[in-house]
């Protein structure tokens, strides 16, 4: 389970867009660039460091360096001292004004190398609008996720402990179908609860929410158009903020269904 973070290097091999040093040129002038490597210094300044980075592809090729991207960070013990789950940062941008700069909290599964996102309903995003302020928003973001670090670990704790019958299962992965799937486009509810891998046998409330994330973000889902009656198989979701915002939504219903089994827990929460 152990992870290197990336170097400079590593990362402008990946993803050159954070290398980026202007804005485009579509951009107006009172947009406030920064360049995304500035932030990225600045995040490892308060001991997270980058271990996974992503780019968007794009179809106009004069927009490609000013694309969507985001950069996981670790934290400094965590990379000492892994565990099963790993708090992590995640910083989304471009340069092109189609993503905000903003810092949000995940949760790495080691198990199935399988990344989530934190609703903003547990931890609310931050926008970057400058850097080297005495308040500026990345010291905010980074010291706020630092210090909830250990209650997202003991919210997974009791994720897991929470057990599913076979009913609520099928209702959490037919809650979960919308979120991915037009109303035209059905499929079965079963087919979002199979695990990948032998660890993933289980009942409670965190592995279902991972083996529905996993299924619906890497796809080969089948399907049947009910407009055309073609079958068809989901292909894996590549875009960053749908990525995003799938997982934030699952992790809500999860958060709801929490809340039912258990009413003490959103008190708690």
């Amino acid at each position: 389970m152990s992870v290197k973070p990336l170097s400079n290097e590593q990362l402008k091999q990946q993803a050159p867009t954070l290398f980026t040093s202007n804005a485009h040129s579509e951009v107006s002038s009172k947009y406030h660039f920064i360049p995304t490597i500035d932030v990225i210094e600045e995040i490892k300044s308060h001991n997270w460091h980058p271990v996974s980075v992503s780019q968007a592809g794009v179809r106009d090729l004069q927009k490609e360096g000013y694309q969507q991207h985001c950069v996981r960070f670790r934290h400094f013990e965590d990379l000492l001292n892994p565990s099963d789950n790993a708090v992590e940062l995640l910083l989304f941008n471009s340069h092109d004004r189609t993503k905000a700069f903003s810092i949000s909290a995940g949760i790495f599964r080691f198990v199935c190398s399988n990344g989530l996102v934190i609703s903003d309903s547990v931890f609310e995003s931050y926008k970057i609008k400058h850097l080297g302020e005495r308040d500026n928003d990345v010291a905010t973001a980074v010291s706020n996720i630092t210090a909830i670090k250990d209650k997202l670990l003991l919210k997974i704790d009791k994720l897991s402990s929470i057990k599913l019958n076979d009913s609520e299962k099928q209702s959490f992965a037919k809650s979960s179908i919308p979120l991915r799937f037009e109303e035209h486009l059905e499929v079965n509810p079963n087919d979002l609860l199979l695990p990948h891998r032998e660890e993933d046998f289980q009942d409670d409330l965190y592995t279902t929410l991972n083996i529905i994330q996993e299924n619906l973000i890497r796809g080969n889902i089948k399907g049947v158009n009910k407009q055309t009656n073609r079958k068809f198989t989901s292909k894996q979701i590549s875009s960053i903020s749908t990525d995003a915002k799938l997982n934030k939504e699952l992790w809500d219903m999860a958060e709801k269904i929490a809340g039912i089994k258990e009413p003490d827990y959103l008190m708690a929460a």
